[in-house]
């Protein structure tokens, strides 16, 4: 063999193995119509429709809602401006989800995506067909400009959870792909898919950031019909709308009109109800739902009540503090006041027994901790101890319940003691710090009247610790505006929660959304721990790592007594008239009032029993 034979055959051979090499390291892809976050998606390629949506449903007719307080803009993706009811339904995304699972994505505006084992990025194909209303194609540069432009000018929340996205770039005609930094994040390629896409002809040349009644350009299956500012908004559905067909959309999005109505309160939407003002209505508080329905529509059948059972994580509803506030920075205050949530008085008194006391950021659900901490959860939190609350490791977390005869002086006596301990004492019937000499008054903020009845006996219980507090009920707007810009003490908050917890926990609690105007961390946690913890949620990489994760930041976020809890129900109380159709089946994790419609024989029979009455 001659030299020149022996180097030609050593390029030859090293090529060879650099390119084995390459390709051994390039991570596998995977192609196709879905996505889960962990495991497999339940429908397969070839699925016609979600299981819980009737294709042969009828198509027609009017659907009227309500809504509470008011609206001032048509743009649901700013701070500024009260957005209308039902606008988001006009903006489609790249995928949509499934209610009948815990989290996986499918093709809506995508025809398909790709992604590696690492899920370091995805591709995500337009459809061809996708159309905004004005017939435009749905282009990559939409895709693109949607991501810049709510990440520079949206709410605080999309900052926050799209934050690990480096990049997007177009591939091809209708390709495009994200590109993800900061680590490893499996959630990221099903989030991105949860992106509203807009219009960059339409949105380039305007303001995005302020209010507007122009009606939007979207893609979605409904368009604005008409309205009067801050009264009413009725929507109809595009006739030719692209994507009706899908596998995703058939059997929903059935009615003609959708109208949302606005009403002062709920007292005058649930009256405006049993008048035949409008069809439907979702109940949400107990004593209406016990006694405020009875009237002659409802005894002659015109409308009915139902509880549909669901499996939703119903996440936590409580007293939030503002732990800005120097007087809510002690842990040891915050826990004293929760003994003067007297829960089951409430229970007794106000709700009819109908609720179950929340004891968990994600309570109804397999992610809410419970007993003391698995091994798998003790592993999670052992290089936090000392950073942490001691109970963390060696207590089950229960608020206090009360006593539904509202005796509550042995908890009274566990508030007193805290608060001694944190250095407040009773000098003339009224706490006092001992320090500063400040008396402890606060203001608890409210944007509906009827959460007052559940208020004010809890008022009255501090009175008993000595702390004034005045309870302040705002319109729907200037509470809105005061909670954005964290200019309250206490007030009422809800943590909504999915079956696949991520990265909107750092939203919820991450350190940086505590110091961001308009960000859902209204409390102000900012704990490195909690960041850590949220942190390693996101990185879960299979179901039984998520549920370890999340319970253990549940159990550090449970202690660090940032809420006093309230309550949940797990079922869902609708009451509508009897002109609606609805599937056999109901999902697990909703009730999909997309996939109901208006049955006319049922409509024909309800209006010739209300001309006979």
């Amino acid at each position: 063999m001659t030299g020149m034979t022996r180097r030609l055959l050593g390029l030859v051979l090293g090529a060879t193995i650099a390119s084995g090499l390459a390709a051994a390291a390039e991570p596998k892809t995977h192609v196709s119509h879905a996505i889960a976050m962990h495991g497999e998606p339940k429908y397969g390629p070839g699925f016609t429709h979600f299981d819980y949506a009737d294709p042969k449903a009828p198509r027609g007719g009017e659907i009227r809602l309500n809504a509470i307080g008011t609206f001032d803009t048509f743009n649901p993706f700013v701070l500024r401006g009260v957005a209308a009811a039902g606008i988001s339904g006009l903006f489609e995304t790249l995928t949509t989800g499934s209610q009948d699972e815990a989290f996986s994505r499918y093709g809506l505006l995508a025809e398909s995506m790709e992604w590696p084992d690492d899920r370091s990025w995805i591709t995500f194909t337009l459809r061809r067909e996708a159309r905004w209303h004005d017939v435009k194609p749905v282009t990559p540069e939409d895709v693109i400009f949607s991501l810049e432009i709510l990440k520079t000018k949206g709410r605080p929340l999309y900052r926050g959870y799209y934050a690990n996205v480096d990049r997007a770039e177009k591939v091809g005609e209708r390709g495009v792909k994200f590109h993800f930094s900061g680590g490893e994040n499996r959630e990221l390629p099903l989030i991105i898919g949860e992106l509203p896409i807009l219009p960059k002809h339409y949105w380039e040349g305007r303001d995005f950031e302020r209010a507007t009644l122009d009606p939007p350009i979207g893609s979605g299956p409904y368009r604005v019909k008409s309205f009067e500012a801050g009264r009413t908004i009725t929507f109809e559905r595009v006739k030719d709308y692209w994507g009706a067909k899908l596998p995703v959309n058939v059997g929903s999005d059935n009615f003609d009109l959708m109208r949302y109505d606005y009403y002062r309160d709920g007292t005058v939407a649930l009256e405006a109800f049993k008048s035949g003002e409008y069809d439907f209505r979702a109940e949400n508080a107990a004593k209406d739902w016990a006694t405020g329905y009875d009237s002659p529509a409802l005894r002659h059948g015109l409308y009915k009540m139902e509880e549909i059972r669901h499996e939703i994580p119903t996440g936590l509803q409580g007293f939030a503090y503002n732990i800005r506030r120097p007087l809510f920075t002690d842990r040891r205050v915050r826990a004293a006041l929760a003994f003067a949530f007297n829960f089951e008085w409430s229970n007794k008194n106000l709700f009819y027994g109908q609720y179950t006391q929340t004891r968990s950021y994600f309570s109804n659900s397999e992610l809410a901790s419970r007993g003391l901490p698995s091994p798998a959860e003790l592993k999670i939190l052992e290089p936090f101890r000392g950073k942490i609350p001691d109970e963390v490791f060696t207590k089950e977390y229960l608020p206090p319940k009360g006593d539904a005869e509202g005796n509550i002086r042995d908890e009274l006596r566990q508030a007193f003691e805290l608060l001694r301990q944190a250095g407040w004492a009773v000098k003339g019937g009224q706490l006092i710090n001992d320090k500063s000499g400040q008396p402890f008054e606060f203001e608890i903020l409210l944007n509906s009247p009827a959460f007052e009845r559940i208020a004010l006996p809890f008022v009255a219980n501090l009175e008993r610790l000595g702390i004034k507090a005045r309870v302040r009920t705002v319109d729907a707007a200037q509470y809105q505006a005061r909670v954005d810009d964290f200019d309250f003490d206490m007030t009422v908050e809800v943590f909504g929660q999915s079956l696949s917890p991520g990265n909107e926990q750092r939203d919820f609690c991450g350190s940086a959304a505590a110091q961001t105007k308009g960000s859902r961390n209204t409390i102000g946690i900012a704990d490195p721990v909690v960041d850590a913890l949220v942190d390693l949620v996101i990185a879960a990489t299979d179901r039984d790592d998520l549920i370890a994760r999340t319970r253990a930041l549940d159990r550090v976020l449970l202690w660090g007594h940032y809420v006093i809890p309230n309550w949940h129900s797990r079922s869902f109380r609708v009451a509508y008239w009897d002109k609606l159709g609805k599937p056999s089946t109901t999902p697990k994790y909703g009730f999909c009032l997309q996939c109901w419609w208006v049955d006319p024989a049922k409509n024909a029979e309800l209006e010739a029993k209300k001309a006979k009455r």
